[in-house]
């Protein structure tokens, strides 16, 4: 472990450097992120989860820059041009963009201007003129006339060759553009000719000039999408002459001959290197930054939509709508299984109005149906209408509208072929939605989160940080709720805390031999689950009835014997601790703190006892839209009408009132106050109320407010 890794990380976090040396040691011994951040706090001092992946982070960049500084070294050390200040320039740098800028000088390059003008001869010529003394250039430059010079101006054209590439890997110089560039610079961007009508959906930035720094991420990829798809074209630069010319007061430090000629070096130098060399470094910066929010708005919207309420163990009659192919209905018993399934035709063309209603109503009677969920894709309103006003039951049966983002993707994926090979598309997706209303997180962790369409240019970000991103916060929602082993499927299982597909499979198999598992101490008869995949998993998998009264619970099992001490030190059980707050008040807390168990973790376990295996995901609840709205059509400015917000981006949010096209609430209209982070104001299906602006029916665009409305 690195000492000057350590101290950089928890300078830059603001955090100790202790802090960051325990966490790197566990992830060194192979534990998680979900299980230290739950389980190790003596070790981290509480450190969350967002700051235990930030030193994980750190910590790569590190080792990979250290990589990158080796690997210079060996270089340059290869071409003997290694000088003991050199090495310890290198040996110090502290960012790649440093490093590279010592390595420049020295980094194997292909034929250029200036290695061509040096096999001339040239190079003394280019060291006269950049020394800048009195003398007249044309008259050194007759020296250098050779077989392959044929002029002084040949000569001096070479040797301005040389010194622009010199003035190219000055460090002096590249750093102060880069501050120049940072201050000042310009994204401009221009329609390509020809392609206007073609690319009109970029037509903002046909004619478009921001400074750079103050260009929103959601713009920028906006712009960026645009040029790589040939519609515009796109340049990041500052002020040309006044770049020219503060490198000028950097190397040109005479007044005469020699000293115009390295101007005219300069020139040359800036435009066909330097330029284009740090606009490419800052078009990668500010697409980073991009990438970054964007990637930010996605994790943070898939994490509100995995840990959304489930309507939990209940039977449910779920319908896939469709108006010509008919409405595809499941009905899946409590634990998701299905046990029925055929079509119904309630809409046009077929309209047996009365006949489906039959049957939906002999359905809930038979399968005794609880909740019915309706895809809220194509014809979606109107089975929700039908379903309220055609059908009288005997009993409550509340209906939901449940989104089918990814619905569609899941339907066809292997995944659900393995799971029901005998039905096709259609039936499984109707499923699918059924069991998005038991338990949302179990359903949705199937479908790859860049299908659910909650993102915000998703397919323009870099794809391996972003699958990155979005795995750690599949993994941190599904070990935040903990899952039932013994109902789990295996792709549930797969983001458990030191599992994987190996062993969530092998976990499966075992239940399907041998019956479902009666302790978490039985986890360990698991083929291949060994000791540290156990301490990993165990606290995450939770076993209803199972021996122990905890395997039901968060509590850990290496901490059973001390939640049973607790129990027999006041003489009781611990089932007793788990259902009576008499009990669990006697417990003195600092009677219990060693060496490992400080008073986090003592006070995790007492929240634990008194409520076991509570879901953090809270209480469901019903939604309706307005009755007098099914399409646009119905819209008009100045209605407020109910809403579901079904995607939040960083210019605002988009509500569903129930005309199947989502209405824009813009970042200006979201509140009363200013606002800068839409997320702060609304959440994934926040059910709200907003008032309608404007409707552009030719491109179906609702423009909403929520202002007023805030409570």
């Amino acid at each position: 472990m690195n000492e000057i890794h350590v101290n950089a990380i928890a300078g830059n976090l603001s955090i100790e450097s202790w802090q960051v040396r325990n966490t790197l040691h566990l992830f060194e011994e192979g534990a998680t992120i979900p299980f230290i951040s739950r389980y190790r706090k003596e070790k981290t001092g509480s450190l969350d989860e967002v700051a235990l992946l930030e030193i994980r982070k750190q910590s790569e960049k590190m080792a990979e820059l250290d990589a990158r500084r080796l690997a210079i070294l060996e270089s340059i050390s290869g071409q003997e041009l290694l000088t003991p200040e050199l090495e310890e320039k290198i040996k110090h740098a502290a960012t790649l963009t440093e490093l590279e800028d010592l390595y420049l000088p020295y980094k194997p390059k292909k034929k250029t201007k200036g290695t061509r003008a040096k096999e001339k001869g040239l190079e003394p010529l280019a060291k006269m003129i950049m020394a800048q003394r009195e003398g007249d250039p044309v008259a050194m430059a007759s020296r250098f006339l050779n077989d392959q010079v044929a002029s002084e101006e040949e000569a001096l054209e070479g040797a301005r060759d040389i010194i622009a590439e010199w003035v190219n890997e000055d460090q002096r110089v590249r750093n102060m553009l880069r501050r120049y560039f940072d201050r000042d610079a310009l994204i401009t961007s221009r329609a390509v000719h020809g392609k206007e009508e073609e690319g009109a959906k970029f037509s903002d930035y046909f004619s478009f000039s921001e400074i750079l720094r103050k260009c929103p991420s959601h713009r920028l990829m906006a712009i960026f999408r645009g040029e790589r798809e040939g519609f515009l074209r796109v340049t990041v630069e500052p002020d040309e002459k006044e770049a020219i010319e503060r490198v000028n007061e950097l190397v040109a430090r005479a007044r005469n001959g020699s000293a115009e000629q390295v101007k005219m070096a300069v020139r040359d130098g800036y435009k066909r290197l330097l330029e284009p060399s740090i606009e490419t470094e800052f078009r990668n910066i500010y697409r980073d930054r991009a990438d970054n929010e964007a990637i930010k708005v996605f994790t943070d919207n898939l994490q509100q939509l995995l840990l959304m309420p489930p309507l939990g163990e209940k039977n449910i009659l779920a319908i896939d709508p469709g108006f010509r192919t008919g409405c595809k209905v499941v009905c899946l018993d409590r634990q998701g299984n299905l046990v029925h399934n055929e079509t119904i035709f309630p809409h046009p063309p077929q309209r047996e109005t009365a006949i489906a209603a039959k049957k939906i109503k002999s359905l809930t009677d038979a399968y005794k149906t609880d909740a019915i969920a309706i895809g809220n894709g194509t014809a979606g309103r109107e089975t929700e209408y039908f379903i309220k006003n055609y059908i009288r039951f005997e009993r409550d049966i509340e209906v939901y509208v449940v989104s089918e983002n990814g619905a569609s993707i899941y339907s066809a994926s292997d995944v659900a072929r393995e799971e029901f090979p005998q039905y096709d598309v259609t039936v499984r997706g109707s499923v699918s939605i059924g069991r998005r209303l038991m338990d949302p997180l179990a359903e949705l962790v199937k479908i790859d989160p860049k299908s659910i369409g909650v993102g915000q240019y998703q397919h323009d970000v870099d794809q391996k940080k972003l699958q990155e991103s979005l795995d750690h916060v599949v993994i941190s929602c599904v070990n935040r709720v903990g899952v039932q082993v013994n109902t789990a499927s295996r792709y549930l299982l797969t983001y458990i805390s030191g599992l994987g597909p190996a062993l969530s499979k092998n976990i499966t198999d075992y239940i399907r031999e041998n019956g479902p598992f009666t302790s978490r101490e039985e986890l360990k008869k698991v083929p291949r689950l060994g000791a540290k995949a156990f301490e990993q998993a165990a606290g995450f998998l939770r076993i209803r009835g199972g021996r122990h009264p905890l395997d039901d619970s968060a509590v850990h099992p290496e901490r059973y014997p001390l939640v049973e001490k607790m129990a027999s030190d006041i003489g009781c059980t611990v089932s007793d601790l788990l259902t009576d707050h008499a009990s669990r008040s006697q417990i003195k807390l600092e009677n219990y703190v060693t060496g490992d168990v400080g008073m986090p973790t003592l006070n995790d376990i007492m929240d634990e006892l008194s409520k076991p295996g509570r879901d953090p995901r809270g209480k469901i609840k019903l939604f309706e839209f307005s009755e007098d709205v099914h399409q646009i059509e119905d819209l008009k400015p100045g209605m407020i009408l109910p809403g579901i917000v079904t995607n939040i981006t960083r210019f605002g949010a988009f509500v569903d009132v129930g005309v199947k096209q989502d209405g824009l609430v813009h970042v200006s209209q979201l509140a009363d106050k200013y606002v800068s982070d839409p997320s702060e104001v609304v959440k994934l299906h926040q059910h709200v109320k907003v008032r309608v602006i404007e409707v552009d029916f030719s491109r179906k665009r609702i423009q909403l407010t929520m202002k007023g409305f805030q409570s």
